[in-house]
């Protein structure tokens, strides 16, 4: 009786330790299905629409970082930059141009190319980074070279962000060169000594895309 009973509760114990090893199976793989869906849901999920404040008339330019959201289409929508053609790629589109374009008449363009082949598309188009708006800054300074000119920025912040003057600049004789619309450029002297004492206040101006400052 002594080894029946023996007998009987090793396979109990046998029989009990299975079905919590099926038990703890279960869980690990209902865990990783779970993981892997919340990876496909992000994979899919539409980008953040994360941007930076533009006025309505700001035009889009080589090198910008655009979102383009279409509500409940997040094979669509995705973060884009625009090429050095002045394109951007989207799927069920192709290829069109941005250049040249502001966020709003873009995104008035993408809603009407989407029409045929989604129903009442929402489309949203924001400029989550401006790379086209840059500066240059140009002899005696510690780090001349071209800089990005994506918020407000005087001359005094450009000699700043370049390192201030070499030993032997001469900053009396800076000026700044701009580029009109008309294709001319205009010279404009800026004498640096008297910006800091205050007396030309009037020319630590705000900067302009493609301006370049120049320091003898």
């Amino acid at each position: 009786m002594k080894f029946r009973f023996k007998g009987n509760m090793c396979a109990a114990l046998a029989l009990m330790g299975a079905l919590l090893g099926n038990a703890v199976a279960q869980q690990k793989t209902d865990a990783s299905d779970k993981g892997a869906a919340k990876a496909a849901d992000k994979s899919t999920a539409a980008p953040e629409l994360k941007g930076i404040a533009v006025s309505p008339d700001y035009v889009i330019g080589l090198d910008d970082i655009l979102v383009v959201n279409v509500w409940r289409e997040p094979e669509v929508s995705r973060q884009v930059a625009v090429r050095p053609d002045g394109k951007i790629s989207l799927p069920l589109i192709g290829e069109l141009q941005a250049a040249g374009e502001t966020p709003s008449s873009l995104q008035v363009r993408l809603t009407k190319m989407l029409s045929s082949v989604i129903k009442s598309p929402e489309v949203t188009v924001i400029v989550q980074d401006i790379r086209s708006q840059k500066f240059n800054v140009l002899g005696e300074v510690n780090r001349p070279g071209s800089y990005q000119l994506n918020k407000p920025m005087t001359v005094l912040d450009a000699i700043a962000l370049a390192g201030g003057f070499r030993d032997f600049a001469r900053p009396k004789k800076m000026y700044v060169l701009r580029r009109g619309k008309d294709g001319t450029t205009s010279k404009m002297a800026v004498n640096y000594a008297n910006l800091l004492k205050g007396t030309s206040a009037d020319l630590n101006f705000e900067l302009e895309s493609r301006d370049t400052i120049v320091v003898p």
